[in-house]
């Protein structure tokens, strides 16, 4: 195995890990330094929690000499505040024995105090897509002096709608720069956009996409309503072990709902977290995860991403995700830093399909469990749950319409739909190119 100094960190850079702990690289930064250091362009492809943010990082700080212009050099575009913030202080903790001007802008919060910061110089910029833009647009931030664009966690930026920001802003950058992308799926999209803005990358993969990570058990339990999965939380929540705890909801509404459910019991050790949260209250909120002040936190999946939340002993997945490779990400968020961890798939009627996209995609089944005869079945259901099919009776009145003529049956004609076996299948065909079928049973499972 490759030490730091084999891969030719610099010295400040390798003072900086020490201090930092930091002693050995992962493979995606044994792979990605040289590859970086040669100076072409780059598509890493790992799975988050595998140590992306320093395979970019140090390569670009080691190119970083010293200047006094006011423009940026190093470009870093980054999907959400969070991860602005976090890409922020490693950069500083790694640029200690440096002198190197490094900031971050996201939007949420006051554009002038960021255009102040930007018009007294940088080095480094560390960007989400929409506040970059408009900052280019304002014209106090200029990017014609950027030699090195990272672009980690692509797949989220475009998935999330930055996609119109992003190409503007590739379309602006210099032509001849370094590109560099990190991103855990390559879909049709991300896939446009290297044979578009990349010039010959070499690619870097570290395990197949959709691999989950070794280290994280996983199982599926199948419940009969939301009411019955608030049962079966408190149930877990709990248990001995569950020491941090990532619970993810698919939107807003059921994150807040589960936070008041969860408040008569665990109010001391629970916060929540979502986009209508101001940006303030988001930091406290995974600040106080993160040192343990409190071991349950309710989260969208806009920390599903990016985010380096250490010693998350457990990711449940409340609601299953619009999109399969959301749940890698989410599940990400334990395993990691070589220790282990748990996922736990609760799942209604409804959501069997969405298992199976996770499935198809991990090429792996998720292991059932009964659920436990502890926990109380409810028989309560909530409005979107209720079947209300018996008040959709309506009368439509029709008016009295002439017969139709010639081109009215070759428009009928022509629009008439062909069974092609269902939407479901087709989509998953198309997006993945995998089988349509559940994967065979992994052998000694039951």
């Amino acid at each position: 195995m490759k030490s730091f100094e084999d891969l030719k960190v610099n010295k400040p850079q390798l003072k900086a890990l020490n201090d930092m702990g930091i002693h050995t690289p992962t493979p995606i930064q044994e792979k990605s330094i040289p590859a970086v250091n040669s100076g072409n362009d780059m598509v890493g492809l790992a799975q988050t929690g595998t140590g992306k943010t320093l395979a970019y990082l140090l390569p670009v700080l080691k190119s970083l000499t010293f200047s006094d212009q006011i423009h940026p050099r190093i470009l870093i575009i980054v999907p959400t505040r969070e991860l602005v913030a976090q890409v922020v202080s490693v950069a500083k903790e790694l640029t200690t024995y440096q002198n190197v001007r490094i900031a971050g802008v996201y939007g949420g919060v006051n554009i002038n105090q960021q255009k102040e910061m930007v018009s007294q110089g940088l080095d480094i910029l560390v960007a989400t897509p929409g506040r970059l833009f408009d900052l280019a647009v304002s014209g106090v931030l200029r990017l014609a002096s950027v030699q090195k664009l990272v672009l980690d966690e692509v797949d989220e930026m475009l998935f999330i709608g930055f996609r119109p920001q992003l190409m503007n802003i590739l379309d602006i950058l210099p032509k001849k720069r370094q590109s560099i992308m990190f991103s855990a799926t390559i879909t049709d999209e991300v896939d446009e956009l290297i044979q578009s803005f990349f010039k010959s990358p070499k690619k870097i993969e570290i395990v197949p996409v959709g691999t989950p990570l070794e280290k994280i058990t996983q199982k599926g339990i199948a419940v009969p309503n939301y009411k019955t999965k608030i049962n079966y939380l408190k149930h877990l929540l709990r248990q001995d072990g569950l020491d941090k705890v990532l619970v993810f909801t698919k939107n807003k509404k059921i994150a807040d709902r589960l936070y008041e459910e969860l408040s008569e019991t665990f109010i001391d050790e629970l916060e929540l977290i979502h986009s209508n949260k101001s940006q303030n209250y988001r930091f406290k909120a995974i600040e106080k995860f993160q040192d343990g002040s409190v071991r349950i936190l309710i989260a969208t999946d806009i920390v599903s991403r990016g985010m380096d939340i250490l010693g998350v002993s457990h990711v449940i997945n409340f609601d299953a995700p619009k999109y399969p490779e959301q749940y890698i990400h989410r599940i990400g968020r334990t395993g990691r830093a070589r220790n282990s961890g748990e996922a736990i798939f609760l799942f209604v009627p409804g959501e069997e399909e969405a298992v199976l996209e996770i499935e198809i995609l991990m090429q792996t089944e998720i292991p059932l469990e009964k659920l436990s005869k502890e926990v109380e079945i409810s028989k309560e259901l909530m409005p979107e749950e209720q079947d209300h099919s018996s008040e959709k009776e309506i009368s439509i009145k029709q008016k009295v319409k002439e017969k139709p003529g010639e081109a009215f049956h070759q428009k009928s004609e022509k629009n008439k739909k062909i069974n092609l076996g269902g939407s479901y299948k087709r989509e998953i065909k198309k997006k993945y190119k995998k089988p349509k079928t559940r994967p065979p049973k992994t052998k000694g499972k039951k």
